[in-house]
């Protein structure tokens, strides 16, 4: 996805394949959108998308078929979960993502994400929460004068570090920053601050401040980076994350649970099919043989799940 404030990371560090002279901000790995869908690459499923998994070989691969009319309508229509990378060359805008409360008041989606910092310059930052609880008048004053930035807080961020942002948190991501997201599947994101930035043609970027008043959490201030419980780096309704070591073989899930693998560093195989620092793939429930093993030294990786 190109964007104006991409760069071209995700070549030189992970080898994608990136259109020359375009700067490309995120790539979206595993997505079942309206606008952009996964497709298996190999086997019997090679040529299906994500969706038609989904909606077509749910047991098979996700071990969650409806028993009912009543369980099939409360199932996502979708894919519930959107995995990128982020390639931010340039400080991105000040934004926030809806609740589902307010997310059914505009008729948009709701969005929970977490940011696992891949690599990061020696001066990048993330922006997340308040530094202060701040009213929402206090805040809208500032954004009129073009200081909202002296509200926000800040922290120094690094190769490791990691971010859980619910919806309803201010954010944004520094210069420098290359991260996996990790996200609910939306794409509904109400930016309220460009930093007084104008383009080319010395137009403002298209704000959203109304909505995004509405929006953020006035009361979020100071939050702090994750803290992980052993390989465990974060435990919520959506997803469960976990960073692993890879030093020899190991089982990828419990059986009957499906996994996104993420390879951070290193080299690993699973059946046969591998991966290479940058690479995702997806277990299927059905896959018999689901031991994760490492093929170079120093294999790291993040395991991505949804709990039951």
């Amino acid at each position: 996805m190109e964007r104006m404030w991409g760069g071209r990371r995700l070549e030189s560090r992970f080898g994608k394949k990136l259109p020359p002279n375009a700067r490309i901000g995120e790539s979206w790995e595993i997505v079942d959108r309206e606008e952009a869908q996964s497709v298996v690459r190999n086997g019997a499923m090679r040529g299906k998308t994500l969706h038609e998994l989904w909606t077509q070989d749910r047991e098979e691969v996700f071990g969650e078929a409806p028993k009912t009319a009543r369980e099939a309508r409360a199932l996502p229509k979708r894919f519930p979960l959107l995995v990128k990378l982020l390639d931010a060359q340039e400080q991105l805008s000040l934004q926030v993502h809806p609740t589902g409360k307010i997310a059914a008041k505009f008729g948009s989606e709701p969005k929970t994400e977490f940011w696992y910092v891949a690599a990061a310059d020696d001066k990048a930052e993330l922006f997340v929460g308040l530094r202060k609880q701040t009213a929402r008048g206090e805040f809208k004053n500032a954004l009129e004068s073009g200081t909202a930035a002296e509200l926000v807080h800040t922290i120094r961020a690094k190769a490791g570090d990691a971010m859980f942002l619910p919806a309803g948190r201010l954010h944004t991501i520094g210069a420098g920053n290359l991260l996996v997201e990790i996200q609910q599947n939306s794409d509904t994101t109400y930016r309220v601050f460009d930093w007084n930035r104008l383009d080319e043609n010395g137009k403002a970027r298209e704000l959203h401040v109304d909505q995004a008043l509405q929006c953020i959490d006035f009361n979020d201030c100071e939050p702090q980076l994750v803290k992980p419980k052993g390989e465990l780096l974060v435990k919520h309704k959506l997803f469960e994350i976990q960073k692993w070591k890879l030093d020899k073989p190991r089982e990828v899930a419990p059986s009957g649970q499906f996994a996104i693998v993420f390879c951070l560093s290193g080299s690993l195989g699973c059946a046969d099919a591998d991966l290479a620092p940058g690479e995702f793939f997806l277990v299927p429930v059905s896959l018999q043989d689901r031991q994760l093993k490492p093929l170079s030294e120093g294999t790291n990786l993040m395991r991505v799940t949804i709990p039951r």
